[in-house]
């Protein structure tokens, strides 16, 4: 019985090493079928990231991209070349399109982007030069801008980048002169037989809807306030600027210092230009004073004539003489 039992242990002993053999094999060949799917599976890991990285080496370009813009006839360019000063310069494009540089001459840059125009003097100065990098910068954008003319502090050119709107030039022009009138006349390059007018307040805040988009090109004019003017027999003979809702006949004589006391208020009148000449319109200022008579509006360039009364002149030449008669007589007659 003792050599049965021995047998069995030896069979059972040589299973379980067999059976250990077996599943060293098997994971040997699992390992050996999955590490070249794990390879692969690392390689295309990789090329996509590389794919993905790809894109970002030329989003990183260290020029500026912007197609909005192009350069055009009179601006004026400033150009570098990186580790070549001696072709730095600054040159506005003539009235071909071109500007100079030198070793390549003149190079047609008008209608072009600063990044495209750089790319083509870079091909040409790859002739002479190994892998050129050259720098464009506009200074002036004369071609960009929009002509602000009329009653602004600084009248000129200014710049029209991105969006702009009509506040944004006159607050560049350092704002609105004191003979600055109540309308601004707006003339798009799109459509120039069209001019846009639109009202005007000495706030800009009062009129937001006045704040009209400017596009380059275009051309405003503010426009001088109209002006009436008072003479003759009154405090400070002048003219007045119009206000927005206008000038009535009391106002322009208060503002002109009142009548003094020669006026002759019945004979004041209105001069103003007609089609065949200038036409008097008598003004009843004495009724109007008195509230007897509607207050009159008066409309730009007229002329408010306050004559002098002759009778009171004479009446205060009079009075003058009698009492400098008197001053004398009582001086004499001091003992």
């Amino acid at each position: 019985m003792p050599f049965p039992r021995r047998k069995s242990l030896k069979t059972l002993v040589l299973s379980l090493f067999l059976a250990t053999a077996l599943l060293c094999v098997l994971a040997v060949n699992i390992t050996g079928q999955e590490q070249p799917a794990s390879t692969t599976h690392d390689d295309s890991d990789k090329e996509k990231s590389e794919a993905q990285s790809a894109p970002d080496v030329a989003q990183s370009s260290p020029r500026e991209r912007d197609h909005s813009l192009q350069l055009g006839v009179g601006d004026l360019i400033e150009m570098t070349v990186y580790d070549v000063p001696e072709l730095a310069t600054k040159t506005r494009i003539s009235s071909t399109g071109d500007i100079y540089c030198a070793l390549i001459g003149p190079t047609h840059v008008a209608g072009l982007t600063t990044e495209e125009a750089a790319d083509l003097i870079e091909k040409r100065l790859s002739a002479f030069l190994k892998d050129p990098y050259v720098s464009l910068f506009v200074i002036e954008y004369a071609s960009q801008g929009a002509s602000l003319l009329g009653e602004v502090a600084k009248p000129g050119v200014y710049p029209v980048l991105g969006e702009q709107h009509l506040f944004d030039l006159i607050s560049a022009s350092g704002g609105l002169t004191e003979k600055a009138g109540h309308s601004i006349t707006v003339t798009h390059r799109s459509d120039p037989d069209k001019p846009v007018t639109v009202p005007l307040s000495r706030n800009l805040s009062d009129n937001p809807e006045s704040n009209i988009k400017i596009f380059p090109a275009d051309t405003i004019v503010v426009r001088k306030a109209d002006i009436v003017y008072v003479v003759g027999d009154v405090g400070r003979p002048s003219g007045l600027l119009m206000d927005a809702n206008g000038l009535t006949i009391l106002q322009a004589v208060a503002l002109a210092g009142g009548t003094t006391r020669t006026a002759k208020l019945s004979g004041v009148k209105i001069l103003r230009k007609g089609p065949s000449g200038m036409i008097e319109t008598p003004v009843e200022l004495k009724k109007i004073l008195q509230a007897r008579a509607p207050d009159l509006s008066l409309q730009a360039n007229d002329i408010l004539v306050v004559p002098s009364s002759t009778g009171k002149i004479l009446a205060g030449r009079t009075l003058e003489a009698a009492m400098q008669a008197a001053t004398i007589m009582s001086v004499a007659a001091i003992p």
